[in-house]
């Protein structure tokens, strides 16, 4: 008996549990108020983005992106928080925040000014993000047009591979391909 149902049991007079057609009643007005509780659970999960699925074309059309629903569900969330994260006066860190967003890891930006250039390091993540091109487009959006933008991406190296005391057989039972093991390592 579903938590609902017995607290419905517990709240009738006790000679009710001998008569099957009033707990029969009281069974499925408990499983109705069940999948009625999980409904208005569901709803109030898209109205926040980390939390949102069938609502995610909804934050979509509030920030103005076009609905790609050939991309997963955690793909449009990074978009749409690389979008929310991305309102304000342009700074170093907000341009770093928007960058985070998109690249499941921490970034590093530095701004060179002398050469009108915005540097984004991905310090934490290695290999190209999945979504590059959104997060391009999305910092690009943000940041003063008369500025360039630089991406320099970490990859695991030979040398990372001989410090971590890994043979060449260990390398090849893993079944990765080199550029899975260039772009985002042995772990």
């Amino acid at each position: 008996m579903s938590g609902v149902a017995k607290r419905m049991h517990d709240y009738v007079p006790k000679y009710y549990e001998e008569m099957p057609v009033a707990t029969n009643i009281l069974d499925r007005e408990a499983e109705e108020i069940e999948r009625l509780n999980a409904s208005i659970d569901d709803v109030l999960a898209q109205f926040f983005i980390e939390t949102a699925t069938w609502g995610l074309s909804r934050w979509e059309r509030i920030f103005g992106l076009p609905t790609d629903t050939t991309k997963t569900y955690a793909q449009r969330r990074e978009i749409l928080l690389g979008r929310l994260r991305g309102v304000g006066t342009v700074t170093a860190e907000l341009i770093e925040n928007v960058a985070e967003a998109y690249a499941n890891g921490d970034v590093d930006v530095d701004v060179n000014a002398p050469a009108y250039t915005v540097i984004i390091t991905f310090v934490s993540s290695l290999g190209v993000p999945d979504q590059i091109d959104a997060l391009k487009a999305a910092v690009r959006d943000i940041t003063p047009a008369h500025l360039a933008i630089e991406y320099v991406f970490r990859f695991y190296t030979y040398a990372e591979l001989a410090t971590g005391g890994r043979t060449y057989g260990d390398v090849v039972a893993t079944g990765k391909t080199y550029s899975e093991i260039y772009n985002r390592g042995l772990t």
